[in-house]
């Protein structure tokens, strides 16, 4: 009787696990930003199609042309450690600093209230030339393959898997408002060139790399 009542007791726990995962999935989904489930940053030619806001639509095709044997590596006035990067989310705008001197300033979009972009001092820890990204839930799902020029950072409260991230943007051109699910959407050509003037250096071929102490990635400051 009483193995009896342990495997229903088990059985009711099992039950109770799987059905709180399943209500929960949604808030967990919420709980991350840009999340990617691709870090090779080779273009994938195998997904055509694009969903965000309910909507399908089309992929753009410019990316595929890109010359990834080129070195597209930024000069600066300063060395690449001193570079730094300041997004401002009360007037949506990016700045690259390159020391004392501003490299570029554009208009960004940034997380919505129910789904803010973080605060504070970050690194970048990856950076990949295409990605997948996909999350949400419901009217706000969205999956969105090759994505360019993405660059994830993380710091000392935001781990690197939330998946907060800069990068180009295809699907919306609404910069200068409040657009994401907590990443820094930015206009593809200005991604393009925040990628290769901050470091981690790609280095020349390659679609991906990793930050590392000989090969730092660029620190971002967030703030209101």
């Amino acid at each position: 009787m009483k193995r009896y009542l342990f495997l229903i007791s088990l059985l009711l726990v099992l039950a109770g696990a799987v059905l709180f995962l399943s209500t929960n999935k949604g808030a967990v989904a919420q709980n991350m930003a840009c999340n990617s489930n691709n870090l090779t940053g080779l273009y994938d030619f195998e997904n055509a199609a694009a969903f965000f806001e309910g909507k399908e639509i089309d992929k753009p095709l410019f990316a595929r042309n890109l010359n990834l044997s080129i070195d597209s590596n930024v000069l600066g006035v300063s060395a690449p450690v001193e570079r730094w990067i300041e997004v401002d989310l009360s007037e949506q705008k990016l700045k690259a600093w390159d020391g004392n001197t501003l490299f570029l300033e554009t208009p960004t979009s940034t997380g919505l209230p129910g789904t803010p972009t973080p605060t504070g001092e970050f690194k970048i820890w990856i950076k990949l030339r295409y990605t997948r990204m996909e999350g949400g839930v419901g009217r706000y799902y969205y999956n969105l393959p090759n994505v360019p020029f993405t660059m994830f950072f993380a710091g000392s409260d935001v781990p690197s898997w939330k998946g907060y991230g800069l990068h180009g943007t295809y699907w919306h051109n609404d910069f200068g408002t409040r657009r994401s699910h907590g990443c820094v959407n930015l206009p593809t050509p200005i991604a393009e060139k925040i990628f290769y003037w901050s470091g981690p250096v790609l280095p020349d071929g390659k679609s991906m790399t990793y930050a590392s102490d000989e090969n730092p990635g660029t620190r971002i400051v967030i703030h209101e």
